[in-house]
């Protein structure tokens, strides 16, 4: 079995007027995070975090938390690692 770093998986609730803003900001950095939307009513996104920038993710998340762009953060287990 190979020791594949799979990536960190996180759940976001982003305010409906801010989406694409939060998206701008995830892929200005490279490599950093994919996002998609997971639920469109709940402005809830999906984000799949590079293992090496999980750190540098959690500090553009709290940002856009006390500016209140983002919500509800949670690292569940990768959807994909099953």
């Amino acid at each position: 079995m190979s020791n594949v770093a799979y990536s960190a998986y996180y759940q976001v609730n982003v305010e409906k007027s801010k989406g694409w803003f939060f998206v701008g900001i995830l892929r200005s950095f490279e490599n950093m995070a994919f996002d998609r939307t997971l639920d469109k009513n709940l402005s809830l996104f999906e984000v799949f975090v590079a293992p090496d920038f999980e750190d540098e993710f959690l500090d553009v998340m709290q940002l856009l938390e006390d500016r209140k762009v983002v919500s509800n953060l949670q690292k569940l287990p990768n959807r994909l690692n099953i």
